[in-house]
């Protein structure tokens, strides 16, 4: 019989025998990304960011991260959408959907974090001269990317400030009876930032729509840029900034 003491002392993750992930921290090691940045409609766009944070303006990034050494987690790819936003007039990023392929990042991004991540089939490769990256959920396409590889290099202070700043998600886990036990904004930083190198070049993106995936309800009206990025990162616990429950 496993003592009240011991599920106190121990438990921090399910299942209690056999956590599907490890304590952190939780390292990064030639985490690669492809991220599309692209003007989106307005309205659509404030119909997704909660409140406290506020929208700077009707931008949004589409990411592909390829992570294949990372601490607890192995090898695995994630795709999604950022949203550049302000809280308390402060610059940070409001993490809006992720897609990723792999179980024990999915439980640990969505029990500790509150990433709002789903199974899918994200996908970032080098065909020839083009950095493509393509998310599929189950059968169907939800969002292609493409990029010229390299064709511009970028510098340590052209990126790091994105990088550096503050990201926040709304973390919600229910009661037993389906109401909600947790609602928090949990802000959270990337720290020990390795640069390793930063490239820019033409890019495009296109969104699929799909009734449980809906990449393509923030519609793509232009794209502005595009980045491909590696370093090594420590992914940092996060903190509670605003309590919806209290």
């Amino acid at each position: 019989m496993i003592s009240e003491d011991e599920i106190r002392q121990k438990a921090f993750a399910m299942p209690f025998t056999s956590p599907a992930y490890p304590v952190g921290p939780y390292r990064f090691i030639n985490r690669e990304f492809l991220i599309v940045t692209y003007r989106t409609d307005p309205a659509a766009l404030a119909k997704v960011v909660p409140a406290p944070l506020e929208i700077t303006d009707p931008i949004v990034k589409f990411e592909f991260i390829r992570m294949p050494d990372s601490t607890g987690f192995g090898d695995y790819t994630e795709s999604g959408q950022v949203i550049p936003v302000s809280y308390k007039g402060k610059p940070g990023a409001y993490v809006h959907a992720m897609y990723l392929d792999c179980e024990p990042p999915i439980a640990g991004g969505r029990e500790l974090w509150g990433f709002p991540k789903k199974l899918a089939n994200p996908k970032l490769t080098i065909e020839k001269e083009t950095l493509l990256g393509n998310l599929h959920f189950g059968p169907v396409k939800l969002a292609t990317a493409t990029m010229g590889y390299k064709h511009k290099t970028l510098s340590e202070a052209d990126v790091m400030g994105a990088l550096t700043a503050p990201n926040y998600l709304l973390k919600i886990i229910p009661h037993v009876d389906g109401s909600p036990r947790i609602c928090e904004l949990v802000r959270y930083h990337m720290t020990d930032i390795v640069f390793k190198g930063a490239w820019t070049g033409p890019a495009a993106l296109e969104l699929f729509h799909h009734a449980l995936a809906p990449v393509a309800d923030l519609p793509v009206l232009e794209v502005l840029s595009g980045v491909h990025i590696v370093t090594d990162l420590t992914l940092g616990l996060g903190e509670v900034v605003h309590d919806y429950l209290a």
